[in-house]
């Protein structure tokens, strides 16, 4: 017997989805008949399942709705179901209420489909890869299980997660950044400004200029100079730079690069690990099985290095072997990583073990993350500072030395 997706409307009016066994099509929609339900739509098996759904999609998304107005729809969406309101009718409503244009049109779209009896899950996907294949996934585990509202709360305490560490990563890397810009516009406004006026003042001077002094002000002159072409020559570089770090090849390369630095290096492996290990537990939470978790908790790794290395790791899965020892196989999870989802596989603990594995890696890159912008601020400073002193070294030198003369003749 094969498993059926139905679409069906209760005697009190409510619209459920049900997965039913049957022989076929015909079968499954008389025996629902029979037991007074109104079928809308009937799923073949070639049409069922989270792959069906998922398969062919993009980790991410494409015009991707802001995490904000997502996430308040999802907790909304699954306090309405739980207060017992037809799906429906929770989409039409929150459709109305979201202060979102681009959502308000994705969910009237999703409306339209559910008013003709396409389930919720189907009508999600049917949007391309604008939701998360994760998210499309999650919603047919809730529909297969009858239990939709625990899993959006699982996926909003998912995504809320997702959104705190987004939230930590921005507040710390922002000062180290506005250091960045403010030192540069310093030593742009002395090297562009300060420098060449000082210089036609040392044209007056009598003895050599130091040779820190000749190299500043020849910089000067030639930023100065052809800063009509260095100018556009530099912007036409910054977007070239931007296309080619957006196609395949650029992103492996910078994503390469970045596993070389250190500290870098181990706060990307272990918000990968966080990331990962957090969507395959929310995943086998609903119900779904390890190879399709796997399968799409696997466009979490956004490192394009390191999502190579797993590309291994789904075919050992498939062949029966165990996932502690095909995630071995990846060649960067961690032993720690290794030894707490082993431990959880062996007790049948698995999805709860790697909740912690994920508790444990963000707490850990929050700690990494610290000690990056802890190197990055002093390391800018010196830098800049560096700079800086250099700029008026060259300034004052010669009129030190200038003072000097002045005082030996007399």
């Amino acid at each position: 017997m094969a498993e059926f997706i139905c679409r069906l409307g209760t005697p009190a009016g409510e619209v459920v989805t049900r997965t039913v066994e049957a022989i076929g099509v015909q079968q499954a929609r008389v025996r629902l008949e029979s037991e007074g339900f109104r079928v809308f739509s009937v799923a073949p098996p070639k049409a069922r399942g989270v792959a069906s759904l998922t398969r062919g999609g993009k980790g991410g998304t494409q015009a991707r709705i802001k995490p904000g107005d997502f996430l308040l729809f999802n907790q909304q969406l699954a306090a309405i179901i739980r207060a017992g309101i037809p799906i429906l009718q929770a989409v039409s409503m929150l459709r109305r209420r979201s202060a979102s244009a681009r959502l308000r049109m994705l969910l009237g779209d999703v409306e339209d489909k559910i008013r003709g009896g396409v389930a919720l899950s189907q009508a999600f996907a049917a949007q391309g890869p604008i939701f998360p294949r994760i998210y499309t996934a999650s919603i047919l585990a809730g529909e297969r299980s009858g239990a939709l509202d625990d899993v959006l709360s699982r996926y909003v305490a998912y995504m809320r997660r997702g959104v705190e560490i987004r939230r930590k990563i921005r507040g710390a890397l922002a000062y180290p950044l506005f250091l960045l810009m403010a030192s540069m516009g310093m030593v742009t406004f002395l090297t562009v400004y300060v420098v060449p006026r000082m210089s036609s003042l040392f044209e007056n001077f009598n003895h050599e200029l130091p040779a820190v002094t000749r190299f500043v002000i020849g910089l000067s002159a030639f930023v100065s100079g052809n800063y009509y072409w260095f100018l556009p020559l530099l912007l036409v570089s910054v977007v070239a730079l931007v296309i080619w770090s957006r196609t395949p090849p650029g992103q492996l390369a910078i994503d390469r690069m970045l596993l070389r630095l250190p500290i870098v290096s181990s706060l990307l492996t272990q918000l990968a690990i966080a990331q990962v290990t957090r969507s395959l537990a929310t995943l086998l939470a609903g119900g779904i099985t390890l190879v399709e978790s796997w399968e799409i908790a696997a466009e979490a790794v956004t490192n394009k290095q390191l999502r190579a290395r797993s590309s291994a790791i789904l075919p050992m899965i498939q062949e029966g072997r165990s996932f502690t020892e095909s995630l071995e196989a990846a060649g960067w999870i961690p032993p720690l990583a290794l030894d707490m989802i082993g431990v959880g596989e062996r007790s049948g603990s698995l999805r709860e073990m790697l909740e912690e594995v994920a508790e444990f890696y963000d707490k850990e890159s929050e700690v990494r993350l610290e000690q990056l912008t802890t190197v990055l601020e002093p390391a800018i400073l010196l830098v800049m500072g560096g700079i800086v002193v250099t700029i008026l070294l060259a300034i004052y030198l010669p009129i030190i030395q200038s003072i000097s003369n002045i005082s030996i003749r007399h």
